[in-house]
């Protein structure tokens, strides 16, 4: 196979992972010796082109293969970026491919962070260069790739007519301002400026979503006009109807994924003249809580990745590395009964795990492209493991309950979403006070997601949207007194938002009750709603008891009722990575040292939560876990293996 592939790339200058073998006219019998193209990492390299031939990538006007590692910023701690990096490198790959997701850098509408930590696009982006390795720049709007919303931000939401993805006013207004603040950050960094940024991504797969070209035409014409000057491309499914809505004459075609000779064949002959590439090659897969832990094989991929190779073909390996789902990030799908989270770790199952480290699957990968190397070239050696420790078993106790900090209240005659009060994720409380009909089947239009619901502060049951559940019955209470003016039973529906769904025709999913309550088909009104977004200055309160408004106890304890905090401490000499096992806990959320490691629920698969050594320190760390169910504190500890 080496034998066929030499002789086919000395008729052409080819350039394959970062080295590069220029042969001109000459034949394979006098190929001379290679040249090591260290990219565009050297201050005093001349400006180098890329742009797009008949057929091929072209680098500095010779056909390029990208072979592409696709990992995401914000999905890994910034302190290990560079490792990440050179864990690509070392497996053979030539290019970093990311997506940006808009909602991680506006979480606040009209206020964008590209600088701070994760947030610092433009350092990632030097750092690509830095190692010598290309870039492709998937910046959306919409992105998908299991993260929260399709990478949209959550304010969109608050419009009830909003319409996603397409030339709908509210929306574009708010994708054009996102395009134009990426634009400032990432124009210094494409290849026409000296920068490692070759090819960018219009949308993602949109022929799975919608047909509106225009909508596509709009998304080029505002990123030209913002300065992007590299070639563009667009990302689709290998099917007839995809790429026909979701391509644009000019652009590149990428395929998700291009596995076989007849999706080329079929993506030149609806898109002529431009070169098409497998934009997402699936080493791993993606899990939902409540499954098993998703393992395609390594042979299948070899074959795949093989094929690839040695036909020439370009193609993005989707994803190397997953990283982590930190916080309330996580997406979610839309199959099943309709609706399937996404867990926290976003390993995929992928060749560089989720902690950074060489897989069997990467040591495979690196074997298989190591073989169509250029005589003579080798890979950099694979970069040493992040270390990881193991904690020791530390007590935990109980520290608050949700109980206790439930804010100012809301009035509201009927429930709203969550973002119609302007929160995310998190928890909401909706209370009312039963009038008239007082016990029966509660019925709750629509739930999202997972909800507790207590009558006069006594657990009833939970609602899991994941199982289809709407519904249930409340029974008969003593009333508290006598006569008509006698106070109902309170009823409080406790809602968790989970994970806003990021693919097809379900993604206007607002969180909380999005309807109605009914009981026994009587619609329940004026409500008071506690907004309780768990975020990480939320979270900063919890030491008194109590906090400005809050209602503290009355009529709503905490003793003994579900919705408790817990916290604990434990002491290091050194710092590094581990994952803190929550196998004695149910469903919830933990933070250490404030930083939010993201959700935990014991329908697993996932058992442990991946923390990084930058967000511990020597000596004393604290721990937070809010646990849904639990009212009794378990210890924890930390492991050195997820």
């Amino acid at each position: 196979m080496k034998r066929v592939v030499l002789s086919f790339v000395a008729l052409l200058p080819v350039v394959l992972g970062p080295w590069t073998l220029d042969v001109g006219p000459r034949t394979a019998a006098d190929l001379g010796p290679w040249t090591l193209d260290l990219g565009p990492q050297a201050a005093s390299t001349p400006a180098h082109t890329f742009s797009l031939g008949r057929e091929d990538f072209l680098l500095d006007g010779k056909p390029f293969q990208i072979v592409s590692c696709e990992m995401h910023p914000a999905r890994i701690p910034v302190e290990y970026w560079r490792q990440r990096i050179q864990m690509a490198k070392a497996m053979g790959c030539n290019t970093i491919a990311a997506y940006i997701f808009w909602n991680y850098h506006e979480t606040t509408e009209g206020h964008f962070d590209f600088t701070t930590a994760n947030h610092d696009l433009a350092k990632f982006f030097r750092l690509v260069k830095q190692e010598g390795l290309w870039a492709i720049l998937r910046p959306g709007p919409y992105v998908c790739a299991e993260w929260d919303f399709g990478g949209l931000p959550p304010y969109l939401l608050k419009d009830s007519e909003l319409r996603i993805r397409g030339l709908y006013p509210r929306y574009m207004q708010a994708a054009e301002r996102y395009m134009a603040a990426l634009a400032k950050v990432v124009t210094p960094e494409l290849v026409t400026h000296g920068g490692a940024i070759v090819l960018v991504q219009i949308e993602n797969e949109y022929g799975s979503y919608g047909n509106d070209r225009k909508y596509l035409a709009r998304l080029r014409d505002v990123w030209t006009q913002d300065g992007i000057n590299v070639p563009f491309f667009t990302g689709d499914g290998p099917t007839p109807y995809m790429l026909e809505a979701g391509s644009l004459p000019g652009a590149a075609v990428g395929l998700d994924s291009g596995s076989d000779e007849r999706h080329w064949t079929l993506a030149r002959s609806i898109v002529p003249g431009v070169p098409v590439f497998s934009s997402e090659t699936y080493p791993g897969w993606l899990t939902h809580w409540g499954e098993k832990w998703q393992r395609p094989g390594i042979p299948g991929l070899l074959k795949e990745v093989e094929f690839l190779l040695a036909n020439r073909k370009s193609f993005n390996l989707y994803v190397a590395h997953g990283g982590t789902n930190f916080g309330f990030t996580a997406g979610a799908n839309s199959g099943g009964k309709g609706y399937e989270p996404d867990v926290t770790s976003y390993d995929y199952d992928a060749p560089i795990d989720e902690q950074g480290r060489a897989t069997p699957k990467y040591l495979a990968l690196r074997e298989l492209i190591g073989r169509y190397l250029p005589a003579g070239a080798s890979l950099p050696a694979i970069p040493d493991p992040v270390p990881t420790i193991a904690i020791p078993e530390f007590a935990m106790r109980p520290l608050t309950s949700i109980w206790d900090h439930l804010p100012a209240p809301i009035a509201s005659v009927f429930p709203r979403p969550f973002e119609h009060y302007g929160q995310n994720q998190g928890l909401v409380l909706y209370r009312t006070t039963l009038v008239g009909r007082k016990s029966g089947k509660l019925l709750i239009t629509d739930l999202h997601d997972y909800a507790e619901v207590f009558v006069d502060g006594t657990l009833i049951g939970t609602l899991d949207r994941r199982l289809g559940e709407q519904s249930i019955d409340l029974p008969v209470v003593a009333p508290a007194g006598s006569g008509a003016a006698s106070a109902g039973p309170v009823l409080d529906i406790l809602v968790e938002g989970m994970g806003h769904i990021n693919f097809a025709q379900e993604m206007i999913d607002r969180k909380g009750i999005t309807d109605r309550v009914t009981l026994s088909g009587m619609t329940l009104m004026n409500w008071d709603v506690y907004l309780l977004p768990l975020h990480e200055r939320w979270i900063t309160q919890l030491g008194s008891k109590g906090s400005e408004g809050s209602e503290g106890s009355e009529g709503s304890g905490g003793s003994g009722r579900p919705g408790v905090f817990f916290s604990g401490s434990f002491t290091l000499d050194a710092t590094a990575d581990t994952f803190i096992d929550m196998t004695g806990y149910r469903k919830g959320v933990v933070w250490v040292n404030g930083h939010n490691l993201g959700r935990y629920w014991n329908i697993g698969p996932q058992t442990k939560l991946y923390c990084p050594a930058s967000w511990l320190k020597k000596g004393a760390n604290e721990i937070i876990v809010f646990d849904l169910h639990k009212t009794d504190a378990s210890p924890l500890r930390g492991a050195d293996r997820p």
